[in-house]
């Protein structure tokens, strides 16, 4: 299945070291995060959940739920959990799916046939609560993800949901905006009623709505 920008994620019933989920209904009205791993006791992955279970109280705080997957059982997850906490100096705090038939792998494209198929690419999906996906990001195994870029990709697309603004290149939480092209410059102060700036007629920033 090819799946794209603005789809509907694809809801599944699936169990998770936390129980069984309906994947809608778990995510409920808020935003979500289903990132993919190969498979259990890999190096990479190992640091990659251990690095998001530090950062979960920031996305809780965005209110956004975070959810794994990895192609192998739940006798096989619950021991892996034990060595990412243990190596990661942390607590796997958030639901691993269990996907040893590969339907949820499936159903999100994550089967990378070029290697194998019975291979999961490692990949991000990010849901917004009209459980349409907000962005998709798949990395080779070789590196490691970067979860800070995550997280700012959730501030940027949880701001630019509810404000006529796009975040520039490298933009973090407090730096100004841009002011989209929709915005005509004389409906600029009523909206924008921080000021803003005019670099080019095309490029109008100002600074970040919500803050």
């Amino acid at each position: 299945m090819s799946l794209r920008l603005g789809d509907v994620a694809p809801d599944f019933t699936a169990e998770t070291t936390q129980g069984t989920i309906q994947f809608h209904d778990w995510l409920g009205n808020g935003w979500g995060i289903l990132f993919s791993h190969p498979a259990d006791f890999t190096p990479v992955c190992t640091t990659e959940l251990g690095s998001m279970s530090k950062l979960k109280p920031e996305f809780e705080k965005r209110n956004t739920k975070v959810i794994a997957i990895s192609a192998d059982p739940l006798d096989s997850h619950n021991k892996w959990i034990g060595d990412i906490n243990e190596t990661q100096n942390t607590t796997v705090n958030y639901p691993l799916i269990a996907d040893p038939e590969f339907k949820v792998a499936n159903l999100y494209g994550m089967i990378h046939p070029n290697v194998t198929d019975k291979f999961t690419v490692r990949s991000v999906f990010v849901i917004g609560p009209d459980k349409k996906i907000k962005l998709m990001i798949t990395y080779p195994a070789s590196t490691g993800r970067n979860f800070d870029e995550i997280l700012r990709v959730v501030d940027s697309l949880q701001l630019t949901a509810n404000y006529s603004v796009a975040t520039p290149a490298n933009w973090k939480q407090g730096e100004d905006v841009i002011i989209t092209a929709a915005v005509k410059d004389e409906d600029i102060p009523a909206k924008f009623p921080k000021g803003h700036t005019r670099i080019k007629p095309y490029l109008r920033t100002t600074p970040q709505p919500n803050l």
